[in-house]
């Protein structure tokens, strides 16, 4: 004879683990160069901020990404911070591909609040990050 028991009470909680960390750095943030894209769209989910952008490429394969927090919080209620997106792009193809990379948006939290408002470089909108 065989039984079968199942404990409901072991499952573990998703962690949404992000593709990259966001850096905080003002001298990268002064200096960032891009190659040519367009933003599609984004989306935070929890920690992760999603960033599906449009370029032209080959395959998009070899494409690398950055988010770069500028280090400056202005003091607002709820605070600012400002970022750049970089994609390092090396490939000479006219086709246009579209990509999505998430960023862990954890390095941008601000001791003392649960919210702070994203204003990212080429954006129309600003986003609102809750945590």
């Amino acid at each position: 004879m065989s039984t079968k028991c199942e404990d409901d009470h072991d499952i573990s909680p998703i962690i949404e683990i992000c593709d990259q960390k966001t850096m905080v750095n003002k001298n990268i943030y002064d200096n960032l160069v891009s190659a040519d894209f367009d933003f599609v769209s984004t989306e935070i989910t929890d920690n992760c901020l999603a960033i599906e952008i449009s370029a032209s490429g080959c395959d998009g394969n070899s494409w690398e990404f950055n988010l770069v927090d500028s280090g400056a919080v202005a003091e607002s209620s709820p605070e600012q911070r400002y970022l750049k997106f970089q994609l390092i792009n090396e490939e000479a193809c006219l086709a246009v591909f579209k990509k999505t990379i998430t960023f862990d948006l954890t390095p941008l939290q601000i001791s003392g609040s649960n919210e702070v408002i994203l204003h990212l470089e080429g954006l129309e909108s600003s986003l609102r990050y809750k945590y």
